[in-house]
């Protein structure tokens, strides 16, 4: 598995003042290494998606990011159109607060109405962002990530107090057991990081780093 390492990298530029310079470039990088996907904000879905036009590389989105805070139908809605520019995977952000009330009915409503707007067009990744999370938070995040449908459980925006770690990616293989992927993201910067997500679980790992991870560097990005 840890061979195709560049297969399992979603390639991701999430940064409020990216360029399309920037997406273009991060597209073709893409391409030159053979990653997953490229993981991009919505509004750059479209010409993410024309640069990777009939190569096996996926253009993934993220949904209600990086707060998780908006509705339940914003987020389904988000979805759908960014499905209709081309996303074929897409990262959505749970109801953290809702979590942390046990509003489980909410959270896991909130997750299907993603999962039910991708069904049968693109895979749904949700993020339960572990850095605000108890591990028995993260426990039942994963849960009702599970019960509502999802393809991963994710763990972080990046773009809060922390990121991955190998004890927070053991534990959400743990327990959702092998069938369901699971992405470590947010500070895995290089070669070494990311092979530790691997052996403890993880299936795909999203950085901005994916160029220093396959080339065995590492890299000061934050993601």
């Amino acid at each position: 598995m840890t061979e195709n390492i560049a297969g399992m990298i979603d390639h991701t530029l999430l940064k409020a003042n990216a360029t399309e310079s920037e997406i273009v470039k991060l597209a073709e990088e893409a391409k030159k290494y053979s990653f997953a996907s490229v993981c991009v904000n919505p509004a750059w879905v479209k010409i993410a998606g024309e640069v990777l036009e009939g190569t096996s590389v996926k253009v993934c989105t993220v949904i209600g990011f990086p707060l998780g805070a908006s509705t339940s139908e914003t987020k389904a809605f988000e979805t759908a159109n960014a499905i209709e520019n081309g996303a074929t995977e897409v990262d959505m952000v749970i109801n953290i607060g809702a979590l942390k009330s046990q509003n489980d009915q909410l959270v896991e409503q909130d997750i299907r109405a993603v999962v039910e707007a991708a069904k049968g067009k693109a895979l749904t990744k949700v993020i339960i962002e572990t850095c605000l999370l108890t591990d028995e938070e993260k426990v039942h995040a994963c849960e009702l990530a599970v019960k509502a449908g999802a393809d991963y459980v994710k763990t972080s925006t990046g773009f809060s107090t922390g990121g991955a770690t190998v004890e927070d990616i053991r534990l959400m293989r743990k327990t959702v057991g092998p069938e369901i992927g699971v992405k470590a993201s947010g500070g895995v910067r290089s070669r070494e990081d990311a092979l530790a997500m691997i052996e403890a679980g993880a299936t795909r790992i999203g950085a901005s780093s994916g160029i220093a991870i396959v080339n065995g560097g590492t890299s000061s990005a934050s993601y």
